[in-house]
Formats: structure tokens, C-alpha cells, sequence
């Protein structure tokens, strides 16, 4: 039996930050945020909305192109580092909206690379045999932990949610075939919330201190996250006896165009057999993937039999790559 995605769908925002409004926020510039980033323009959600609303409006996205009713779903899987609140689980929100009653589920908290994780944890349950329709979405609200004044990393960005469909098929059909996921713990200190969990709970001093805003060091991300995408996509075609040249389409994590387009070098693959949607919603993080995978299919760039490359990095470091066939019309 081979897990398939049998729907796929997003949601974005409808307010946009453009550079230019940054540049009235923050000592930045169009240009420079364009030329390190390849960034145009993120999306924002609004206040008193968290990320189950982006969830949910993913989730009935992909619902309502299968034709499938909630109460169908067996699983709910939400990948996320911008919970609606530390618990209960954003899945389970997301369960309550959708009045997927018949599901259980929970969430998947690693960064960038999160949706990965979720889809290769979904599938295991397809695979074998446990559940028929597994529900796997990927949502950050990463404005709700941007610190504004800090050009370095709100410039890079914004918020939205993907969401997939899994679904049996037969094991020679098309459908996901291998994934590589890879976690360097030392990696942490690069990337990171420094409080608002168990080792530094909220206080005037945290809060005063701005330890709720992420952190980066961009340097070394940037260079872990080059070596690490090359290093599994490359493992996971020789799995396969495959190369890049027999790709399709690569889908990436879209955290940087000079990232992607690195990586496209190394793996020796043009630009037009990678999808890159960054200039439009910025580093959406879990939601990155899912979000380009549907608009490579709404834009008829991702064809039944299409041999595909998925590939992410984020904190922890977490990173890995999937490879599969697109079984979708």
C-alpha cells in the first residue's frame, strides 16, 4: 500500500506588507530586502485570528476539491511553531472547526521543516493500513513572533497555511515512494524563541527582555540549510537510482531565493524546474511547501506522473527531503 495525495490546497492572508511599507517600519529598503531575500511582499493575518483560522480555511480548501465531508477524516495532523496557545493542540482546534468528529490528531512543532515531518508521520498510518484519509497541514502566524525592529529577520516573514489530502492507493501506483528527514540538535542556538516554554515561562522581565520574538543568526542557518537540503536530496534520488536530471519538479522550502537558487546550483537543476513563490508570502515556514505545491498544480506545473523532489531545513536543524509521484489530474 502507498500513500497518495489525493488534494492539495492553501490560504494566504488577504492584507499584504509590501517592502515598501517595511521600509516605513524599519531602517530597510526594497532593494535590500529583494536582493537577499527575493522577497516582494508577505501576508499578515489579522489580530484576534491565530493559526487554526489559516488551517482551517486550508483544510476546507482540500476538502472541498476531493469532495470529501469532515467526518471522513481519520487524522488531523498540524504542523506549526505558532500554536493558537500552548495547548490544547492547534489539530485540535482545527477538529472542532472542521466538526471532524470521527478524527483524532496532534501537532508537529519543527520549524520550517515541519510539514515534512507531518507528511512522512501521515503516511506511515496510510502505509499501513491503519487509516484511509489522513489530513496533513502545515500553518505559521510568524508575525505574531516577529520582533519589527529588527530588519534582519521581520523583512523575511509572513503568514499562511497549506494543507494535503492523503489517501491509499495501490504499492506500484503513484504516490509518496522514500523521505530522509536529519536533525543536528547544535543547531538550536541559531535559531530559536527564547522564552514562553517551561525554561523561561512569560514575565514583565521576558517580555521587557523581547525573548518572545525569534532569533536568528543568519549566516549559519544560511549555510547549514544549503549543505543539508543537497545533502538528503542527493541521498534520497541515489536511494532510488535517480538523479536530479530525472526530476520533474523540485518544491523547496521557500526561506530564501539566494538559498534555492544555491541549492538549484549544486544539484546542477535550472530554475524552471524548481517552484519559487517567496516574492509573494515571504518564509511562511511550516507552511512554505504546501502552499507552493498548490500553486504549482493550480498553475498545471505539477502533472499526474510527475516525479517530484520535495526538500526542507529549519531550527532544531531539522531537515529532509521526500521524494514521490504526483497522482493528482
Amino acid at each position: 500500500m502507498r500513500a497518495i495525495i489525493s488534494a492539495v490546497g492553501h490560504y494566504a492572508p488577504e492584507k499584504r506588507l509590501t517592502n515598501q511599507e517595511l521600509e516605513e517600519m524599519v531602517e530597510t529598503s526594497d532593494e535590500w530586502i529583494t536582493t537577499r531575500s527575493g522577497i516582494k511582499e508577505r501576508r499578515i493575518l489579522a489580530a484576534g485570528k491565530g493559526t487554526s483560522f489559516m488551517a482551517v480555511k486550508a483544510a476546507r480548501a482540500v476538502l472541498s476539491q476531493r469532495g470529501v465531508d469532515a467526518d471522513e477524516i481519520d487524522m488531523i495532523l498540524v504542523a506549526t511553531v505558532t500554536a493558537d496557545m500552548m495547548f490544547p493542540a492547534t489539530a485540535a482546534l482545527v477538529q472542532k472547526k472542521l466538526k471532524a468528529t470521527r478524527c483524532w490528531g496532534f501537532d508537529v512543532g519543527a520549524g520550517c521543516s515541519g510539514f515534512l515531518c507531518a507528511l512522512s508521520t501521515g503516511a506511515q498510518f496510510i502505509e499501513t493500513g491503519k487509516y484511509k484519509k489522513v489530513l496533513v497541514i502545515g500553518a505559521d502566524k510568524m508575525s505574531a513572533i516577529l520582533n519589527y525592529e529588527d530588519r534582519n529577520s521581520c523583512v523575511l516573514f509572513g503568514d499562511g497555511a497549506g494543507a494535503v489530502l492523503l489517501e491509499p492507493g495501490p504499492s506500484d501506483a503513484p504516490g509518496i515512494e522514500d523521505f530522509l528527514m536529519r536533525m543536528d540538535g547544535e543547531g538550536g542556538k541559531y535559531l530559536y524563541m527564547p522564552a514562553g516554554g517551561s525554561l523561561h515561562p512569560a514575565t514583565m522581565e521576558t517580555v521587557q527582555d523581547k525573548m518572545h520574538f525569534l532569533v536568528q543568526d543568519g549566516k549559519p542557518v544560511f549555510k547549514a540549510a544549503v549543505n543539508g537540503m543537497v545533502e538528503v536530496a542527493v541521498d534520497i534520488l541515489a536511494r532510488s537510482n535517480l538523479t536530479a536530471e530525472d526530476l520533474d519538479l523540485l518544491i523547496p522550502h521557500q526561506a530564501n531565493l539566494r538559498i534555492i537558487e544555491a541549492l538549484a546550483g549544486r544539484l546542477k537543476m535550472p530554475l524552471e524546474k524548481i517552484m519559487v513563490n517567496i516574492e509573494k508570502y515571504g518564509n511562511t515556514t511550516a507552511a512554505t511547501i504546501p502552499m507552493a505545491m498548490s500553486e504549482a498544480h493550480g498553475a498545471g506545473r505539477l502533472k499526474k506522473g510527475n516525479r517530484v523532489l520535495l526538500a526542507a531545513f529549519g531550527t532544531g536543524f531539522i531537515w529532509g527531503s521526500m521524494l514521490l509521484t504526483w497522482a493528482m489530474d
